[in-house]
């Protein structure tokens, strides 16, 4: 019988982070993975993400953060989160000035199943057609919302920011927060329903 894998633990892998343990810092990116892909995903929108691969992001996102690991002074998964997420935001923000003054049309098809699994569990690889069509209805449905409202679903359901987090970095109430939330999830839940 095999014994199972014990849980992560986060608190103890940045313990050691903090003593500069770079295999602690792999180990809290690989934690971190699945909801980084579907933060950048959908943080590409449609228009980049047809001329970007959302795995070379995270991939150069990754490969900075472990480059620079000394830069990183306050270890803790809220300050971890946002420095991997802000990271995230600044290589989005090059790859749409890069193709902005470069003008460039290169459309490419991006296959990760693993980022489904931030949406939703795929039980088995036969699904995958499915699972392709959910991903590309969920990030339409993402896309078609308004910014804030896109904005508070990444922070509360991806990032997985408290209200008062998200509140803080929105600049606004927690009740605005909560209403913001409650009508996105409505609009992108009858947009999942009914695409049309």
């Amino acid at each position: 019988m095999t014994p199972e894998p014990s849980p992560f633990d986060s608190a103890a892998e940045f313990a050691l982070f903090a003593r500069g343990d770079e295999a602690a810092l792999e180990r809290l990116i690989a934690a971190h993975l699945p909801g980084l892909r579907a933060f950048v995903r959908v943080r590409l929108g449609p228009a980049l993400r047809a001329k970007e691969s959302g795995s070379d992001v995270v991939q150069s996102v990754c490969r900075e953060v472990l480059e620079h690991m000394d830069r990183f002074q306050h270890p803790g998964e809220g300050a971890f989160r946002a420095w991997l997420y802000t990271t995230a935001m600044r290589k989005i923000s090059n790859r749409a000035e890069y193709f902005t003054a470069a003008k460039r049309d290169v459309a490419r098809e991006v296959h990760d199943s693993q980022v489904l699994g931030a949406y939703q569990a795929m039980p088995t690889p036969s699904q995958f057609a499915m699972g392709r069509e959910a991903l590309e209805r969920i990030e339409s449905s993402l896309d078609a919302l308004s910014e804030d409202q896109r904005e508070v679903v990444l922070l509360t359901r991806i990032v997985g920011l408290s209200r008062a987090e998200v509140a803080e970095r929105m600049e606004r109430t927690e009740a605005s927060v909560r209403s913001l939330l409650t009508r996105a999830l409505a609009e992108l839940s009858d947009r999942l329903v009914d695409p049309e």
